[in-house]
């Protein structure tokens, strides 16, 4: 599942580029750079491959979200609503720029579940966050129209997503933005690194502004502009390296993505050999970028025993009722309010009080989701040997 699988020649050359001109800074340094400019191309190309207007290089996929946010205005008092099965950049994000995250359940795609959404939207929403997680769609045609009608900007977080498509149209185009990780377990990787995609030129030009401190980025190829700033911003530039990287891996996702499908494909025909087994619902199969496989089983107690067979022939599926990075019960750090803030920010505000309590058990239904799912990431290059092992072991979990 990730581009390091892939690392050749191709990014080698876009390197050595970077090397040649000994230009590491993504602006200025116009004569020495003799027209190398990694970061602006790979942007261009990025935002050209998504067949959007913009994209903004960042340094992760969470300063993407924490740039996209502040530029849509999201701040101190605003609620912004994600989902409760997420990686904790997401709400991370959120707390970093004073805003408060709700989460929603989510449904059998495993993303946030449009009917949940309706009934946690306040007076103080401000954003709407959908993740598109382990690679596949979430219901964002459905949220967006959500979003329109209560005038809530929608921001797709597509970092484990990228390359994926509804009908033909790529995740992270159908909101006001879209953010995508490149960091190094991703299907395409700069070691660590981020993209923001917009087709509203004014928030990407906030956002371009905002991650180079607030610098006048008026149109001035490899310059920053003026001296002027019309806000603060912050650092996440990405560096000339990385965005070398990211041109070489980008004319590769769509290579890659074909790979993982028909490794998918393989090891879902063998998981079917498990009674009862039912599969994560995808909105468009064609579009998936096959980066998992999601299944259920008949149960919390069927999917112990299956991935205890499993995990005997070395092929543990990941239980994610089990992970503390990506499941809303297991995040004690929110749950508890920690932070190194001596004032309790952003948990305790300005007055003393606490601002949010989480309980752990406002979301059932997604935990009664996620303790039945076993998951299976799938690699761009699975040796024949190493797929038939899986398959067997696949076979063998349908008789416990």
């Amino acid at each position: 599942m990730a581009g390091f699988e892939v690392f050749g020649d191709e990014e080698k050359k876009e390197i050595q580029d970077v090397l040649d001109s000994g230009v590491l800074f993504r602006y200025e340094f116009i004569e020495q750079r003799k027209g190398v400019f990694k970061v602006r191309e790979f942007e261009e190309q990025f935002a050209r491959y998504c067949g959007t207007g913009y994209a903004q290089a960042v340094t992760s996929g969470t300063s993407a979200l924490k740039a996209a946010l502040t530029a849509l205005g999201i701040g101190s008092g605003d609620e912004v609503i994600t989902q409760g099965f997420t990686f904790v950049a997401t709400w991370e994000a959120i707390l970093e720029v004073g805003a408060l995250p709700v989460f929603t359940e989510i449904d059998a795609t495993l993303n946030m579940d449009p009917a949940d959404l309706k009934k946690k939207i306040t007076s103080k929403t401000r954003c709407i966050i959908p993740v598109h997680m382990l690679g596949a769609q979430a219901r964002v045609k459905e949220i967006v129209e959500i979003g329109k009608i209560h005038g809530i900007p929608v921001l797709e977080d597509t970092a484990q997503a990228a390359g994926g498509r509804i009908d033909g149209r790529h995740l992270g185009t159908f909101g006001q933005c879209g953010t995508f990780s490149f960091d190094a377990v991703k299907t395409m990787t700069t070691g660590e690194g981020g993209m923001i995609i917009t087709g509203d030129e004014s928030l990407w030009r906030a956002m371009s502004e905002y991650h180079d401190h607030g610098h006048d980025h008026v149109v001035n190829p490899g310059g920053r502009g003026g001296e002027g700033r019309k806000f603060i911003g912050s650092n996440y530039r990405m560096m000339e390296i990385q965005g070398a990287i990211g041109l070489a891996q980008l004319r590769k996702l769509d290579s890659m993505i074909m790979a993982m499908q028909k490794n998918k494909a393989i090891l879902k025909e063998a998981v079917l050999s498990i009674p009862g087994v039912e599969f994560r619902q995808l909105l468009d199969e064609k579009g998936d970028t096959a980066t998992h496989l999601a299944f259920f089983m008949q149960d919390a107690e069927h999917c112990r025993r299956v991935n205890d067979e499993l995990r005997s022939h070395g092929c543990g599926a990941v239980n994610f009722s089990e992970n503390t990075w990506h499941y809303y019960p297991r995040w004690e750090h929110l749950l508890e309010g920690r932070t190194l803030a001596s004032s309790g920010w952003p948990f305790v505000g300005i007055d003393g009080k606490r601002r949010v309590v989480y309980d752990p058990r406002i979301l059932p239904s997604s935990a009664g989701i996620i303790e039945r799912t076993l998951v299976l990431p799938i690699s761009v290059k699975m040796p024949e040997e190493r797929l038939a092992i899986m398959c067997d072991a696949l076979k063998r979990a349908g008789n416990v």
